[in-house]
């Protein structure tokens, strides 16, 4: 008697609550507020998606977000605008894509056709809710000189880095940020560059320089054949000490957000500024030149997009681009 009396006022108390939920009730509810969110595949799936929609030139095929901020080349842009007109073929087999389930962020760099013509075309997309809330995009045109080095990217940036050698992702972003910093102290010793280090800028090879690679292949697409001298291969570490960079004088808007770390791969933007307010350098370390001398060098900045293959917490493989623009011109994010 005395537990039939007590089941019936707990039951008068949950009515008195109000409605009670059952379990399925609960987690449907529990769904409806939670933010969506997509794992590694869904990312590399979004990024496809994504690049097919710009050569049909429909945005509605996407999700994205009413508000969405959309900047290319520096510019701030609609959809519909943009690579949304101009793109008129499909990604080649040139294709980085850098996922990243932590920061909802999704980016690469492909060579595809723009306006007829080939283009490198640089893209990061951030989500929020499912939604894409930014894009960005960096499109540049080689050279034709430099196009034999686009045609596909270097199989070291495809291979899944194993469990011993993998970095974590906030490593990734780490290593990639003091990339920057080298740069713009002019100190290769402030980032964790391998002896193996190569960097390509808009498909030319610009490290290692002063000779053919250690070890991919051929010297840089139509490179004149140098003089005999006493300064072989300058690698990522010495090129910088060398100051052959001086007249880069700062590096700001770095934005390093997009990191993966089955591939090892992370991916950053940044804005390069050259006033050229000082047309020669001292070079250190070269028998062969003291100086450099950019007298016919006009002031300009440079917004720029790498791709950093990590391993070890060393930097193996860069793959760069950038666009020229105006002295101090505005990031597009302003």
């Amino acid at each position: 008697m005395k537990k039939t009396k007590l089941a019936l006022l707990l039951a008068g108390m949950v009515l008195a609550a109000g409605p009670a939920f059952t379990v399925p009730q609960a987690m449907a509810a529990t769904r409806a507020v939670a933010p969506a969110t997509l794992d590694r595949a869904q990312l590399l799936t979004l990024a496809d998606n994504y690049l097919a929609a710009l050569v049909a030139h429909d945005p509605g095929k996407v999700p994205l977000a009413a508000d969405i901020r959309m900047v290319e080349n520096v510019k701030r842009i609609k959809p519909g605008e943009g690579l949304w007109k101009s793109a008129s073929g499909a990604p080649t087999t040139f294709k980085i894509l850098v996922p990243d389930p932590y920061s909802q962020e999704v980016g690469g760099m492909v060579m595809m056709q723009v306006d007829g013509k080939p283009a490198q075309v640089g893209l990061r997309l951030k989500l929020a809710g499912g939604k894409i809330v930014e894009a960005e995009h960096l499109v540049v045109f080689p050279r034709e000189q430099s196009l034999a080095n686009l045609q596909a990217p270097r199989p070291q940036f495809a291979l899944p880095i194993p469990y011993e050698y993998r970095d974590s992702r906030g490593r990734l972003v780490h290593i990639a940020k003091s990339y920057y910093d080298a740069l713009d102290n002019n100190n290769g010793y402030l980032a964790p560059f391998a002896d193996d280090c190569e960097r390509h800028e808009n498909g030319f090879r610009t490290a290692p320089s002063g000779g053919p690679s250690l070890t991919h292949g051929p010297s840089p697409v139509a490179a004149a054949a140098r003089p005999p001298g006493l300064v072989g291969l300058q690698t990522c570490t010495t090129q910088i000490n060398s100051g052959v960079f001086q007249y880069i004088t700062t590096i700001d808007d770095r934005r390093v957000e997009v990191a993966d770390e089955v591939d090892g791969l992370a991916l950053g933007f940044s804005h390069f500024h050259h006033p050229m307010t000082q047309k020669k350098f001292k070079i250190f370390n070269n028998p062969d030149r003291d100086i450099s001398d950019m007298s016919n060098q006009k002031p300009f900045d440079m917004p720029a997009m790498h791709i950093f293959k990590i391993w070890g917490g060393q930097i193996h493989e860069i793959e760069a681009m950038g666009i020229m623009a105006p002295l101090d011109s505005p990031t597009g994010w302003e």
